[in-house]
């Protein structure tokens, strides 16, 4: 273990890459913009690169972080008045504790970032904004476009649900030890609940999961068993297409006829 003097020594299992880059640091407070108000939470703080120039901003900020040692050398530099500490795995805290309207930001563990980014999903409605620093190549997924190689289930799934905007594309040295990656920053605003049309969000989220299951195949194969071919043409959808090739909004239409078909053979 490190003590209080010593360099923290960056950990495989916890995927610790720390942002040292002062400019890019700058650019990303400046991106998120934080007032004094907000209601803001960190997830894996690490040596406080973000947490002090967020601090200066506002007048308290929540911190996740799982790395008992880090969370140390957190409690020695900031008072507990202005920095409350959620010692845990961010996969498994309950964001929806730390009231509405958050705004949620962090250098996530590229490790788990995309099982991290469904769970922070569930939390949208909870949330005004969030920033995240994520290898560019999930953020490439985030935010492609129907049709292209990036697009899958997390295009299709946080398209659904958020707003995204990819800001800075972050080289490999602005972080220790450095990625063998480059990075990206990444905005998402959930969208308001009134354009979330597909009502059986659990139906959308195992339809796309199938579709995407065998990405060469097609639709009529891999949608076996949860819709037919004459299902996939009552909403002007080929049996004969691939998953990439349908938008989110095709995704929702067929949601909803299938939804609207369960009801009318009750079931």
């Amino acid at each position: 273990m490190n003590g209080p003097g010593e360099a923290h020594r960056p950990r495989k299992r916890f995927g610790q890459n720390f942002l040292v880059s002062p400019g890019i640091i700058r650019n990303i407070v400046e991106a998120i913009a934080p007032q004094r108000a907000d209601r803001v939470v960190e997830i894996g703080p690490g040596l406080g690169a973000l947490t002090e120039p967020l601090l200066e901003r506002v007048e308290h900020l929540h911190v996740v972080e799982i790395d008992r040692d880090l969370i140390a050398r957190l409690r020695e530099r900031f008072e507990p008045s202005r920095l409350t500490i959620h010692e845990g795995d961010a996969l498994e805290f309950d964001f929806g504790a730390l009231g509405s309207d958050l705004r949620v930001v962090g250098n996530l563990p590229y490790n788990i970032s995309t099982p991290l980014l469904f769970h922070l999903a569930g939390f949208a409605d909870a949330v005004r904004d969030m920033h995240f620093m994520l290898q560019k190549e999930v953020v490439d997924r985030m935010v492609a476009d129907p049709g292209t190689a990036d697009y899958g289930r997390l295009s299709v799934m946080l398209q659904y649900r958020f707003d995204m905007d990819r800001l800075i594309v972050v080289p490999p040295g602005a972080f220790n030890p450095a990625p063998k990656v480059d990075s990206a920053i990444v905005r998402l605003i959930p969208k308001a609940k009134v354009v979330l049309a597909a009502r059986d969000e659990a139906l959308l989220a195992r339809l796309v999961l199938a579709a995407f299951g065998q990405r060469r195949k097609m639709l009529r194969n891999n949608l076996r068993g949860l819709v037919d071919e004459s299902g996939l043409e009552a909403v002007g959808i080929k049996p004969t297409a691939r998953a990439e090739e349908l938008a989110v909004g095709d995704y929702v239409r067929l949601v909803l006829s299938m939804a609207a078909s369960a009801a009318r053979n009750g079931s």
